[in-house]
């Protein structure tokens, strides 16, 4: 009976080898497929150092190439052949050369931009679905190229303190003639309609979008720009990375608000975040507004505000435009941020403040009227003559005006006293002037109230005099007395 068990059992074994050995081959022939505990001697293989088939559907990973030589053209080759040469095409494009010196390894590198050339042309072109290997290796092509470290800049360089990014020279990166050209093809590769966003995700994942949003502190322009539209076209073809790249852009701006207060690609990530808020579905979530209060708002923070500020205002006018009762928060953020020292910034300020009043709602601007108009009196005798005329020219536009005259009875207190100042008191003619049209508005709008106001502005004036007065006197009273005494001291 043991004898019959034995002799089942190996008549079973090696019924499963005959099977085993009568299965198709899996593509590429990988060991992935086969039993991670088995120990497989490849030598044994037969073939083993023979190339792949040209015919197969899944090319293999040629072997790295030793130097940059020109290769046949994709579209005088075989349709069979071409995903072959594509890979080997993509090794020429990971040679990285100096571009420093120009005359340096000219003809690798003008080998190199043909390549790149003739592979934008192939993506753009749709000539043919590329594999998804060959999509791996190509998204590993552009990292190698554009993922660097960026060069220190310009005040880093010198060693002295940050100067104003306005007056700086824009850096022009050597290597854009190479670099412009890969952005390119990544830029082609995402808008393309042949690249399917379950394959591509797997490449362009979370690691390649930190990588690439790095890449916006480039001092050169050209490449932001580049960067700003590719990152643009990733949010809107990937959903998956939506929330991940929203997050990541909030910690850039925290880090230049509270850190740095110095990035170069503030406007460029200000710009896609533009468009994103205009997209945004009502009701607001939560999760945007909070993006509101804790990044955009205190953007306005940092000293070089006038390098993005277009942009910031942009983004805070979609929020209140889509939910105006976040007006309210605008406005007091704004407040809070109010520059006290650097004119040309209240000037930025009080642009956007006009724009954000526009979009104001009665009940909205009544929460945050009084400290609002009591930083616009401050303004309104602001010595610099822009501020001051700035401030007066919010009287032109007529949403702003209704909204005033609606709460004429609260605001014209605040502000009859700087009115009256102007005209008494500001060097400059044009603010003379609009601060009369206004005072003349206001007369206009309610004679009962102008008339109040002016009545206990003019009190408050007798009562100062009154106590300059009596201080003057107080003073005079402690001067003879000193002289008195100093008369009757014996100096030595």
């Amino acid at each position: 009976m043991f004898k019959k068990i034995i002799k089942g059992s190996r008549k079973h074994s090696k019924s499963d080898s005959t099977d085993a050995s009568s299965r198709p081959p899996r593509s590429g022939n990988t060991g992935s497929d086969l039993n991670p505990h088995l120990v497989v001697n490849h030598a044994s293989r037969p073939g083993q150092g023979a190339p792949p088939s040209t015919n197969s559907s899944s090319p293999m990973v040629p072997p790295p190439m030793s130097a940059v030589e020109p290769l046949p053209l994709l579209r005088d080759t075989p349709v069979s052949e071409r995903q072959n040469l594509f890979m080997r095409k993509l090794q020429i494009c990971c040679f990285l050369f100096d571009f420093t010196d120009v005359l340096k390894s000219a003809r690798e590198k003008e080998i190199k931009r043909q390549t790149l050339l003739e592979l934008v042309d192939y993506i753009q072109s749709g000539s043919g679905k590329i594999t998804e290997i060959c999509q791996e290796e190509m998204i590993k092509m552009v990292g190698i190229n554009i993922f660097r470290s960026l060069p220190p800049a310009s005040h880093e360089n010198t060693g002295q303190g940050a100067s104003d990014p306005e007056e700086e020279e824009p850096y022009l990166d050597p290597t854009w003639p190479h670099l412009q050209i890969v952005y390119e093809l990544l830029l082609r590769y995402v808008v393309s309609s042949d690249t399917d966003t379950k394959v591509a995700k797997k490449y362009i994942d979370h690691s390649f979008i930190l990588k690439l949003l790095d890449l916006f502190d480039s001092e050169d322009p050209r490449e932001r720009e580049f960067l700003k539209t590719i990152l643009h076209r990733i949010y809107g073809k990937f959903m998956v990375h939506r929330p991940f790249i929203r997050k990541a852009i909030n910690n850039i701006f925290y880090r230049f608000i509270y850190e740095t207060e110095r990035h170069s690609g503030t406007g460029e990530l200000l710009e896609i975040l533009g468009s994103i808020i205009n997209g945004f579905a009502l009701p607001m979530k939560e999760e945007h507004k909070l993006f509101l209060v804790r990044a955009l708002i205190p953007l306005h923070k940092p000293k070089p505000i006038a390098m993005y500020h277009q942009q910031l205002s942009y983004c805070i006018i979609q929020f209140v435009e889509k939910d105006y009762k976040l007006a309210d928060t605008v406005i007091r953020g704004l407040l809070k941020y109010w520059p006290l020292t650097n004119c040309q910034k209240e000037v930025l300020f009080l642009g956007e403040l006009e724009e954000v009043l526009e979009a104001t709602q009665s009940a909205e601007f009544q929460r945050c009227m009084v400290p609002l108009f009591r930083q616009i009196a401050r303004c309104l005798n602001s010595l610099h003559f822009q501020v001051a005329e700035r401030a007066l020219f919010l009287w032109n536009n007529e949403h702003i005006v209704n909204l005033i005259a609606l709460n004429r009875q609260v605001i014209l207190p605040i502000i009859f006293e700087a009115l009256e100042r102007n005209i008494h008191g500001h060097w400059n003619q044009a603010v003379h002037g609009l601060t009369m049209n206004v005072r003349k508005m206001f007369m206009e709008m309610d004679a009962d109230l102008f008339d109040e106001c002016q009545r206990e502005f003019a009190e408050k004036e007798a009562r100062a005099q009154e106590v300059e007065e009596q201080r003057e006197m107080t003073w005079k009273k402690l001067a003879d007395v000193a002289a008195e005494r100093g008369d009757n001291m014996v100096t030595v």
